[in-house]
């Protein structure tokens, strides 16, 4: 995939994570360089930004940091394989 390809689908991606959380009472803000910062009841965050030189997504989280790749049809978790919505659906729940 060249840069353009992964930055239209990080933004994509990015796009859809604001449209999920617009329909939550889940509070979030984009920082500078387009980080999205979610703030969760029990005071932790969840920091969600672009890697454009790994092309990826990564994730950082109370319980750990997460890479997540495109896979040619999903962003997936290069450890678990978990994918990217599934995932932070369970962490903003937690």
């Amino acid at each position: 995939m060249d840069e353009r390809e992964y930055q239209q689908l990080a933004d994509a991606a990015l796009a859809e994570i604001e449209a999920r959380l617009d329909s939550t009472d889940i509070d979030y803000e984009i920082a500078a360089g387009g980080i999205l910062q979610i703030d969760l009841d029990d005071g932790s965050q969840i920091v969600i930004n672009k890697q454009s030189a790994a092309r990826e997504i990564w994730v950082a989280a109370r319980s750990g940091g997460f890479h997540y790749r495109w896979n040619g049809t999903a962003w997936l978790d290069t450890r678990g394989g978990e994918e990217l919505h599934t995932a932070l659906a369970r962490l903003t729940r937690a």
